[in-house]
Formats: C-alpha cells, sequence, structure tokens
C-alpha cells in the first residue's frame, strides 16, 4: 500500500495524512467562475427601461459655479436664464468660459423633451471643444408631476 499505512519494519502502523494541499481542483473552480462571470458581465450592462429624469443621488460637490444649459419641452435653448438658437450656443459658452474648454456645463433637458433634440445639443457642445458635460436630473427623485395634453 502507498502513503503511510505501512510502517518502517513491515508492520502495520498509523495512518499519517498527507501535508501537502491539492490546490488544482480548487484552480479549476475559480477558472469556471472566471470566465463565467466574464460572459455574464457585459450582458449585465445593457439596459432598456430608464427613468432618467429621476435620481435619489446627493449632488457632487463643486468647485466653482457651473453653465447652466437648459432644454424646455418645446426644444428652446436657454443658457443660465438666456433664450438663444443652437448655432449661437457654442460662441456664448466659449465668451463666457474665457476660452477655458474644461469649463463645467450642465444640461437640463424637460422630462417631455425629445432625446434626439438632447443630443444634438450636447453633440453641438462637445463640437465646440468643451469636455465636462453632465445631465441633470430631479435630485428628490419625486418628479414633477405630468402636464395635461391639449387635444
Amino acid at each position: 500500500m502507498a502513503g503511510g499505512l505501512m510502517g518502517g519494519n513491515g508492520k502495520r502502523g498509523r495512518y499519517r495524512p498527507m501535508a501537502e494541499i491539492n490546490i488544482t481542483p480548487m484552480v479549476d473552480v475559480m477558472l469556471v467562475l472566471l470566465i463565467i462571470f466574464m460572459v455574464t458581465a457585459p450582458l449585465l450592462t445593457a439596459s432598456v427601461n430608464v427613468d432618467l429624469p429621476k435620481a435619489e443621488a446627493a449632488p457632487a460637490p463643486q468647485d466653482d459655479k457651473p453653465l447652466t444649459i437648459s432644454v424646455d419641452a418645446t426644444g428652446q435653448i436657454f443658457l443660465q436664464d438666456e433664450k438663444m438658437e443652437l448655432e449661437d450656443l457654442v460662441p456664448k459658452l466659449s465668451a463666457i468660459s474665457q476660452g477655458k474648454s474644461d469649463k463645467k456645463i450642465l444640461v437640463r433637458g424637460d422630462k417631455g423633451n425629445s432625446y434626439g433634440r438632447m443630443l444634438q445639443v450636447m453633440a453641438t457642445i462637445t463640437q465646440g471643444g468643451f469636455t465636462h458635460l453632465a445631465l441633470l436630473s430631479d435630485p428628490s427623485g419625486a418628479g414633477t408631476a405630468p402636464a395635461a395634453k391639449k387635444n
């Protein structure tokens, strides 16, 4: 017999446990788990129904006062409180930020606004060279009551 069952002089002795740890099964299980997580992780990032205007997160601390761009339900654009056209937005932003492209810009979009209009506004700002751009949401998470539709 092998192992520690036989004594040194041929007599049957006590069983001595093997002092080595066999980690091969543990490594096999860990590799299988790693493969499972690598396959399923990309599948978990896709989402379909997202309600962007609601958020429970606290606002991030800010160093300086960012510029705020608002897009109302009709698609009109406001820089701070001043109404302006889309083609005038980037030159006005450049003048206010004094040529600094790292100025923080917050974009507020009405819930009833089209997704395409918001992308158009954000793409225009990004093409103007501004890199610090963020979307704002309702920090209370409660949202506002939907407006009555006119027939």
